[in-house]
């Protein structure tokens, strides 16, 4: 679209939003005769009458309305990208309040900040250890992590930066002294470490849709998932935990994977921030790097792949 083309929508919506060539002259520093030029102009090129004229009012005419509502859209999408070009190039600053699930967040989303931080000397990042459900809307928060399906909500936009992979794992000295799990029912012998989720022990999910209800086999129930692996570590029993909490302990030969055959698909893990029609550099940023950090393979796989 040629620039002139785009100054002669400009003065046209100017006149309709206005309502007069008059008050549009005023508002974009031109005489009333150019403006009248300008539509003139444009209807030529357009062969159609876009505005009809009386000496006390103006209107637009059928065609003259579906040229207006299309030419707002463009002069709407042309300062939408601006905007977003402007707020790339902006440095960030502020406070960034972000939101993170408990073991994640300490395990696997804290090196990222501070890692962002260094990049970013100008923002303060607040940050949350929590594994309740938060309404970033009502409690002002930027940017939240969860994992699983996330709750419908309109004001929220939501963007996948890696999966969450579950590892049945254990001590070597346990498995020397117990035997090693060959198929999920073997598990029904071994002391099962039980992580307890709102009162209850979860259960133990597997590739061919069984569960296996392991809430009597493990005498050890905890609603700690560090905790769990810690005791996992001493050869307290077998645990069945996010790869992001494990694969130090297995690459460093502290843990070894058991039934890795019978391993469900993995869940994802997003970035949930409040939907706005310009991202703040610090938003943009933090996501970016998240995503740099995290994909194709987030490290804590790529540790144990």
């Amino acid at each position: 679209m040629a620039l002139g083309n785009v100054n002669d929508i400009a003065t046209f919506v100017a006149v309709v939003k206005a309502g007069s060539f008059t008050l549009a002259a005023n508002q974009l520093g031109v005489t009333r005769s150019a403006v009248g030029k300008i539509i003139a102009r444009l209807e030529a090129r357009l062969q159609v009458r876009l505005i009809q004229r009386t000496p006390r009012s103006l209107g637009l005419t059928d065609d003259g309305a579906a040229f207006f509502a299309r030419c707002t859209q463009i002069l709407e999408d042309l300062e939408e990208t601006e905007a977003a070009k402007a707020a790339r190039s902006a440095t960030p600053t502020g406070s960034l309040r972000i939101s993170v699930p408990v073991a994640l967040g300490h395990r696997q989303v804290q090196p990222v900040i501070e890692s962002f931080l260094a990049n970013c000397p100008a923002v303060i990042a607040e940050v949350s250890f929590t594994d309740r459900f938060v309404d970033l809307v009502d409690e002002g928060i930027d940017i939240a992590i969860r994992i699983g399906e996330p709750k419908p909500d309109s004001r929220l936009i939501a963007r996948v930066v890696a999966e969450q992979r579950l590892a049945i794992c254990a001590a070597p000295r346990y498995l020397e002294a117990r035997g090693v799990p060959l198929t999920p029912a073997d598990l029904v012998a071994h002391e099962c470490l039980q992580f307890v989720s709102a009162g209850r022990p979860s259960p133990w999910a597997f590739a061919d849709q069984q569960k296996i209800a392991l809430e009597t086999t493990g005498r050890l129930r905890m609603d700690s998932a560090e905790a769990l692996v810690a005791a996992a570590v001493s050869g307290a029993g077998i645990i069945n935990l996010p790869t992001y909490l494990v694969a130090t302990e297995i690459r460093q030969g502290r843990l070894l994977p058991l039934l890795q055959s019978f391993a469900v698909e993995g869940i994802p893990i997003r970035a949930m921030y409040p939907t706005r029609k310009h991202l703040t550099p610090k938003v943009r940023l933090f996501i970016d790097q998240l995503i740099a950090a995290w994909q194709p393979v987030p490290p804590w796989d790529r540790e144990i792949s």
